[in-house]
């Protein structure tokens, strides 16, 4: 099909408070509340004849702070200000192109003006997966349908190194998987105890285990969770998240070589798949990863901040790059294309910063099973409280069943006692979900000089 032209009508934003359950931590910092962002966006398609010409679409993504941003000067509450401002210049950018145009191509006429770039893509990425949500309900398609038949209109002028690739036929010519396998994170505060407690219940087969950059501790700590694993989980397979927190490749190498080292580990290190990002993003980049590139694949992730920045991590021998709707689902899909035009070792994986119930998680798994990609990290299910209430969790249960169950307490949470997630409930037209927030109980996002200070922990 030929991707139709459209306008951008109206983009209304807002937030909600998520108080998580437990506190997350990653890199330096500890999480206990984050706000959540919601996106509406009203599009009107050109050449629909006597059928609808315009729909809403929707969005969501947590709001992080200190990962988009981790400048030591900017507090956590100034981090995720610089979210809501990434929202706004964004949706002025865009409410301000009247033009006709494909989805992709309003997504590659704006151009941010915020810093770092990690950031001010935050806000473009979540207005487009609700353009892209209008667009798929006034076609009639589902997600997997849409992305397909490259209903956006997505093309290599973002990235000039796909010039030739055949973008269309590559779309076409994916399947969706029919279950993505859910990843566990073990974070940095999560004991082995819990882990085994976990596995009792819980049919999980992939795990990503958080690193703080300190080798004597985190070897300490990966021989503990072996051994549960090992035992608990015979045939696992794992990952590693740096998180930013290792000083260089010389660094990184100290902590594969102990690994070599400990018997305790010799298990553990086949069932490594990958490293995620242990380098500095502000280092990552400057200088290869020399022999530790042939040692285990490396992906970049905090790193990957444009259109350029995977074959720049390429060149300094990472062979992979994450996957997150927090970062766009455009860039996503070409990277996944650059994979296939490279071939292996090249891969994509599939990362989660706090995917909430509802439609971000729907969302960002209907592109992680659209490009193929068979486990993902999933951990917002872990640090969220479920729905904002009753009657929202209820609607989305009855509009998907079998992705969200009800746990003891009645609450409405993701379905993860399989160890995996069927993408049938995400067939529906548009993108990724037949419920909607209550968005009569959503505030208007937050002017950007308001701070967040509750619950954040350096």
């Amino acid at each position: 099909m030929s991707a139709p032209r459209l306008r951008i009508r109206a983009i209304e934003l807002y937030e909600r408070p998520v108080r998580f359950v437990k506190p997350f931590r990653f890199g330096a910092v500890t999480v206990e509340a984050a706000p959540q962002a919601f996106v509406r966006a009203l599009v009107a398609v050109e050449g629909q004849g006597e059928g609808q010409r315009e729909a809403w679409g929707a969005a969501a993504e947590m709001m992080m702070p200190k990962w988009f941003d981790k400048r030591p000067d900017r507090s956590p509450a100034d981090t995720v200000d610089g979210l809501r401002r990434s929202l706004i210049e964004a949706r002025d950018a865009y409410l301000s192109d009247s033009r006709l145009d494909t989805a992709f191509g309003h997504h590659a006429a704006f151009s941010p003006t915020l810093e770092p770039k990690l950031a001010a893509a935050f806000g473009p990425a979540q207005i487009d997966k609700a353009v892209l949500d209008g667009l798929l309900r006034v076609l009639g398609l589902n997600a997997f349908q849409g992305l397909g038949a490259n209903a956006a209109g997505l093309d290599a002028r973002l990235a000039p190194d796909l010039a030739g690739f055949g973008l269309d036929g590559f779309l076409n010519g994916l399947s969706p998987l029919p279950a993505v396998e859910l990843r566990h994170t073990v974070g940095l505060l999560d004991a082995p105890e819990a882990l085994r407690a976990l596995l009792e219940r819980s049919a999980l087969r992939w795990f990503k285990i958080k690193l703080g950059g300190d080798v004597d501790a985190d070897i300490a700590r990966l021989c503990a969770l072996a051994a549960v694993l090992e035992e608990a989980a015979p045939g696992y397979r794992a990952t590693l998240d740096g998180n930013e927190q290792y000083r260089d490749a010389g660094h990184v190498a100290e902590l594969l070589d102990r690994m070599d080292a400990a018997p305790e580990l010799a298990g553990f290190r086949r069932a490594l798949a990958y490293l995620e990002q242990p380098i500095a993003r502000e280092a990552a980049l400057a200088r290869p990863l020399g022999a530790v590139a042939e040692r285990v694949p490396v992906i970049v992730d905090e790193s990957d901040d444009g259109y350029d920045a995977f074959p720049r991590a390429r060149a300094m021998g990472y062979r992979g790059v994450s996957s997150k709707s927090c970062k766009g689902l455009y860039k996503a899909i070409l990277n996944r294309a650059r994979c296939a035009a490279w071939g292996p070792p090249h891969f994509i994986s599939a990362e989660d910063l706090t995917c909430q119930a509802g439609l971000s998680v729907q969302q960002d798994t209907a592109l992680v099973a659209f490009l193929g990609i068979p486990h993902a990290e999933r951990n917002g299910h872990q640090y969220g409280g479920g729905f904002a209430g009753e009657a929202e969790g209820a609607a989305f249960l009855d509009a998907h069943p079998g992705f969200y169950t009800r746990d003891r307490e009645g609450t409405v949470r993701l379905a993860t006692a399989s160890g995996r997630l069927e993408t049938a409930p995400l067939y529906g037209p548009g993108f990724a979900h037949l419920s909607d927030p209550d968005w009569s109980a959503l505030s208007p996002l937050s002017n950007p000089t308001s701070a967040l200070s509750q619950g954040v922990h350096p």
